[in-house]
């Protein structure tokens, strides 16, 4: 292992060169106007797989955007890893709090400043050059591996559900690696096992058929944006429970172990809130900060549209008024059931001076995995080698809905072995990748391969 490890520590600049070509391509997959740069970046992929070493790699297309996929089959009696990743971006905007052009990458400080550096291009690009490592070095690799790298993830990953649902002898494994979390802290060897799940909610508020002057009709008519207000502010009480009927009744509690595990993380909440940029946290009552984000469910509204936005004055009651609400949920929880009591809930806090719609945009389920599975120890023992660090346990409180398709369709556990950190600004401007994670990933990947090859 120690001539593939001195091969990744010397060929360091290569491969940054190598992501910052794969940094300039402007992969955002909401976005028509980037269509061909999806397909182009698709292609990249596809040739550092080829260049790799992998023996078969091949572009489907999709109704969307294409899914990449590559495979080296070479070592019979030994395990199949399926390495996941995705290469499509979030868009740039505001741009102007841009300190760089997003998508012409910038090293400042050990860090590599581009759109997608660490979400996800940055993280997913480690893999393939761990891969690449051994092939140079050994000229095979210690197991079988397989790619599979998307690029509709942060648009919902709905063609990569369906390829999956088509085609799990092609993707079939022992374990599925992921890298697309983060860090616990700076230099910290982490291992996810718990993601939070989603149901994404729209309500739209509809009141009078028009706009109404606010002099004629105020205090006459209900105005949709004043009580959609109303039915937000009452989503929460007075200790930050969420107060639609049963939503709790599916919750799974810590247990005692992982919230003395949680204690023992040396976690700052005068450094979390700084990172956040507010005076002071708050959140649901009788729960500890970690807790709250990593293991309790939560409910925000994401954005309000209505009435005039615009510059000065215009006194009107606005005909209609939308807001966008999401979940967080936590293992046991299912978004389905959620959505369901929320719908009906919204529906009681309505007054009959409005009418109501209310649409189900998205919903992932939370996840949960078991720590004592080979792949899991493999990854432990890959990164303590490679942080020469004990390595720590957490949750996240993001979500990542593929985990839930690839562990149950391919029946295969999902290792979480993120290299990333929650304070580099992904889905923000001056997104970063700490370069010496994007290092030491490479070497974890590297060692992974090996370790679990056992």
């Amino acid at each position: 292992m120690q001539e593939i490890i001195d091969y990744i520590q010397n060929n360091q600049d290569a491969y940054i060169s190598e992501l910052k070509d794969f940094l300039r391509i402007p992969s955002i997959s909401t976005l028509p106007e980037n269509k061909d740069d999806i397909n182009r970046c698709a292609e990249f992929v596809a040739d550092k797989l080829r260049n790799a070493g992998m023996s078969k790699v091949e572009i489907f297309k999709t109704e969307r955007h294409p899914l990449v996929y590559g495979e080296w089959l070479g070592a019979p009696g030994k395990p199949t890893v399926l390495i996941y990743g995705h290469y499509d971006v979030q868009p740039v905007d505001p741009i102007e709090l841009w300190d760089n052009d997003p998508f012409d990458p910038v090293i400042k400080d050990g860090k590599i400043y581009a759109r997608g550096a660490t979400d996800d291009k940055g993280q997913v690009f480690m893999h393939i050059k761990s891969v690449e490592a051994f092939f140079k070095i050994e000229g095979s690799l210690p197991l079988n591996v397989k790619f599979i790298i998307e690029g509709e993830e942060e648009i919902g990953g709905e063609s990569l559900e369906n390829f999956i649902n088509n085609n799990q002898e092609l993707l079939k494994c022992d374990a599925v690696l992921i890298s697309d979390t983060a860090l616990f802290g700076e230099g910290i060897p982490t291992i996810t096992y718990g993601l939070r799940g989603l149901s994404y909610m729209e309500v739209q508020i509809s009141g009078p058929k028009r706009d109404l002057h606010s002099g004629t009709f105020g205090g006459a008519v209900g105005n949709p944006i004043n009580i959609l207000a109303e039915i937000i502010a009452k989503l929460h009480d007075k200790n930050g429970r969420i107060t639609i009927p049963h939503f709790y009744d599916d919750v799974l509690k810590l247990t005692s172990k992982e919230r003395t595990n949680f204690k023992k993380l040396k976690f700052s909440e005068k450094r979390f809130a700084a990172e956040a940029g507010v005076i002071q946290l708050q959140g649901e009552k009788g729960f500890s900060t970690l807790e709250r984000v990593w293991a309790r469910p939560t409910l925000d509204c994401n954005g309000i549209i209505g009435g005039f936005t615009g510059n000065g004055a215009k006194t009107v009651i606005a005909s209609s008024a939308t807001a966008k609400i999401s979940m967080r949920l936590v293992p046991n929880q299912d978004p389905n059931k959620i959505a369901k009591l929320f719908t009906k809930y919204i529906k009681q806090l309505a007054p009959k001076s409005v009418k109501v719609e209310i649409k189900n945009l998205h919903g992932a389920y939370p996840v949960l995995t078991h720590l004592d599975n080979p792949a899991t120890m493999a990854a432990v023992s890959s990164m303590e080698k490679a942080f020469g660090k004990k390595i720590v346990f957490m949750r996240d409180g993001g979500s990542v809905p593929i985990v839930t398709t690839f562990s149950k369709k391919l029946n295969s556990p999902v290792v979480l072995m993120g290299l990333g950190l929650d304070s580099e600004n992904l889905h923000s401007p001056n997104e970063h990748f700490n370069l010496n994670h994007f290092r030491l990933g490479i070497i974890s990947s590297a060692y992974f391969l090996k370790e679990y090859s056992k």
